[in-house]
């Protein structure tokens, strides 16, 4: 759990620059990304969850074997939504 929770406001702002800033994606945010984000908030998803799914999404998408075709370039927030639940379902 974050010990200095965030506004919602300040989430949704922060989530989507880790989105855009996330290697694969288009770096563009569309109102359904901004309203996911909002969710995300809501539902009570740490910033952090949200965030390291987002690397291990991108790890995952840059280090395929080399043979394999191109990925598309991921333009949506709801790509990342069962990696997302898949690291906050992590126990470490």
């Amino acid at each position: 759990m974050e010990t200095n929770p965030l506004s919602r406001e300040q989430y949704v702002r922060k989530l989507l620059d880790a989105y855009r800033q996330t290697p694969g994606t288009t770096g563009i945010v569309r109102r359904a990304d901004r309203l996911l984000a909002a969710q995300l908030h809501q539902r009570g998803v740490p910033l952090t969850v949200v965030e390291n799914a987002l690397l291990l999404a991108a790890a995952r998408r840059l280090f395929r074997p080399a043979n394999l075709p191109p990925l598309n370039t991921v333009r949506s927030l709801a790509y990342f939504l069962p990696v997302i639940d898949e690291v906050q379902e992590l126990k470490v």
